[in-house]
């Protein structure tokens, strides 16, 4: 959990907001996800892959562990190659003065930087009404994808309930994510140019509403949905199961391709100190929060 929000995507938006201009930005940000969702198809087939594996395996041998041993390896190896290519940039791409501003750069060296404390982090997003609003979209974005994402799951384990079988469908699920989203990617980058921020930022919102009421009709209403179903060869509950990854899927790509190149770009007309300590505080406790959100309210809808 801390992995995707802390490290990924906190350090590398970091330094992508650190050395792009806003005009770069509307034009190279969408594209900056381009390589992730490419990994994410292909991981999407190596966690497919290793569930294949783990139903091969002879008697004796712990399926769990050679699954994690395999799983781990790849994250490992990711981590290793990002190192490597973040070492190779500060090295060769930071110190090119076509590629990067040296005066800048120097200037932000100079600056000393303020180390906050978590109370001082949360007095600055409430004091801040920018990174306020920044943190507010964050949040309702994890409360909004949190209450279909858990309903959609429970349902695909009531139709998945073979460990196996569950693993390999979420491997699909992954590179079919990653394929759509490489779609929204190239789409994103001429919604920015024609029609602008505000109606970029507009799509993932919308997407979420539509698909997620879509989905929840399907499972408040199966009864209702049973001959559509049965006409299509399936049941309620697969045809729910399916509508409910589209939606994860239409959902998420829209955020992967223009919800969170929109966010990044909002923090690049800010000073050095508000990226910082704004982008920290957004991804570091908006998305937890986000999370938490969409458990508390599906709590008090189960317990009342």
């Amino acid at each position: 959990e801390m992995w995707g929000s802390v490290v990924a995507s906190l350090l590398f938006w970091s330094f992508a907001n650190e050395v792009t201009t806003v005009d770069e930005a509307k034009k190279y940000y969408p594209l900056f996800g381009l390589g992730a969702n490419v990994a994410l198809i292909f991981s999407g087939q190596y966690v497919r892959f290793v569930s294949a594996m783990r139903a091969n395996l002879p008697p004796g041998v712990d399926p769990w562990g050679m699954s994690l041993k395999y799983l781990m390896g790849a994250v490992v190896a990711s981590g290793g190659c990002l190192v490597s290519i973040f070492s190779y940039m500060q090295r060769n791409v930071m110190t090119d003065p076509n590629c990067v501003d040296q005066e800048k750069q120097a200037e932000r060296k100079k600056k000393k930087k303020v180390k906050m404390s978590l109370k001082d982090s949360a007095k600055f997003l409430v004091s801040s009404p920018y990174i306020r609003n920044l943190a507010t979209l964050v949040i309702s974005y994890g409360m909004c994808i949190n209450l279909v994402e858990v309903s959609w799951k429970s349902k695909l384990k009531a139709a998945y309930p073979d460990p196996n079988a569950y693993s390999a469908f979420m491997g699909n699920f992954s590179s079919a994510t990653g394929s759509v989203t490489l779609v929204m990617m190239l789409l994103g980058r001429k919604i920015f140019q024609k029609f602008g921020w505000g109606f970029a930022a507009k799509v993932t919102p919308a997407m979420i509403g539509i698909t997620g009421m879509a989905f929840y009709a399907l499972t408040l209403f199966a009864p209702f949905f049973a001959p559509i179903a049965a006409s299509l060869g399936t049941t309620p509950l697969m045809l729910a199961v399916l509508v409910g990854a589209a939606q994860n899927i239409l959902s998420k790509s829209a955020k992967y391709s223009l919800f969170d190149p929109c966010k990044e770009m909002a923090y690049i007309p800010l000073d050095q100190d508000s990226k910082t300590k704004g982008k920290a505080a957004v991804d570091v406790v908006g998305n937890p929060l986000g999370k938490s959100g969409g458990a508390l309210i599906q709590q008090i809808l189960i317990f009342g």
